[in-house]
């Protein structure tokens, strides 16, 4: 199990494509194809956008920044409360 989630941890933090990719939903930060671009953020490292989508629940995304500066969604949990 171990060797596993190890497997799955490193997959992830090289990017590679291990896992299918998380399509932005309405309220995300890349929804509708937008090209973002961050200009002092470290190649590598990850950010948080939270939000509530237009059924109420809370979101919260994981996001990875690329060698070009472009952002890659990589992880979401949405609450079940509402």
């Amino acid at each position: 199990m171990k060797t596993i989630i190890s497997a799955a941890l490193i997959a992830l933090a090289a990017g590679t494509s291990a896992f299918a990719s998380v399509q932005p939903i309405p309220g995300s930060i890349t929804y509708d194809n937008a090209n973002v671009q961050l200009e002092k953020a470290p190649v590598g490292s990850t950010f948080f956008h939270n939000f509530t989508d237009g059924s109420g629940h809370d979101v919260s995304e994981v996001y990875k920044v690329n060698a070009d500066k472009s952002v890659t969604l990589v992880n979401r949990q949405i609450s079940n409360a509402s």
